[in-house]
């Protein structure tokens, strides 16, 4: 017998409640090894997004690629671009270019405005047994046929900035970014004009490949490009994460548990008979 031991006379009266307490803190421990298990793997798996941003309260336009070199991989890209657009808040005008660009919304067109286009972009969830599901035909298949000249919708896009004042303007160039080499002094100057005159530029690419990809972000001073991310209104480019409910939750069954603890599992205290 130890030093430290009191005996009781009446120990085997408690044993029936020393068991139950056992099974109840077993029970508990397991339950909160379980729950910081838990805490862990969701932490290590934050569901995090690369998003690109406009600055908040500005005037943005979508400078959308639909030439040729636009292949139906790339559809459900720009069909979810526009999804996330249409679901914001923000207003926005929409330039649709090839060779040639034309305003296809004015700028402060409700975000929501853009949502009848997403079906062009998206495969239908039905068809017929035997045929595979195709993007429907768009307004724009038969007349944007021709090469790609990105010049030209950013061009079209400085202008209607410039020409209609607007506050804050921003541009969002959804493209592949495989450009018409013949292109390249015209979309230099017009990347320089929107450095000089302090209009942001964002680009979502298309599946661009490695040296487009570094050509613009040459000609764009490192504007990063993100591959047919989500575009949100926001102070700057970066990666967002969505707020960890599961994590909350498992840590608030975490403290739960250790509340039950102390609650169901008191420590015996006693005092000396006065």
């Amino acid at each position: 017998m130890s030093s430290s031991s009191i005996p009781l006379a009446d120990a085997a009266a408690l044993r029936p409640a020393a068991q139950r307490t056992l099974a109840v803190r077993t029970v508990l421990a397991a339950s909160l090894a379980a729950a910081v298990v838990a805490a862990a793997l969701v932490a290590r798996h934050p569901h995090t997004q690369t998003i690109i941003t406009v600055p908040s309260h500005s005037t943005a336009l979508v400078v959308l690629d639909l030439s040729a070199s636009i292949s139906s991989d790339t559809y459900a890209r720009i069909g979810a671009t526009l999804s996330s657009l249409a679901q914001s808040n923000g207003r926005y005008g929409l330039i649709v270019f090839s060779d040639q660009a034309y305003e296809a919304l004015p700028p402060g067109t409700p975000a929501a405005d853009l949502q009848p286009l997403v079906r062009y972009f998206t495969l239908p969830a039905h068809v017929a047994p035997g045929f595979a599901p195709t993007f429907p035909v768009n307004p724009w298949s038969s007349a944007f046929s021709a090469g790609t000249k990105i010049a030209a919708g950013l061009e079209l896009g400085h202008t209607i900035a410039v020409a209609d004042a607007l506050r804050h303007p921003a541009a969002i160039l959804v493209s592949d970014l495989d450009d018409d080499p013949g292109d390249l002094p015209r979309l230099v100057n017009i990347t320089g004009a929107y450095r000089r005159d302090h209009i942001p530029l964002r680009i979502v690419g298309l599946n661009p490949s490695a040296q487009d990809a570094a050509l613009f972000s040459r000609l764009t001073h490192g504007a990063p490009i993100v591959d047919a991310g989500t575009v949100t209104p926001g102070p700057h480019p970066r990666n967002h994460t969505p707020f960890p409910w599961t994590l909350v939750l498992v840590t608030l069954a975490v403290v739960a548990g250790l509340a039950a603890n102390e609650l169901w599992g008191p420590r015996l205290e006693w005092k000396a008979r006065p």
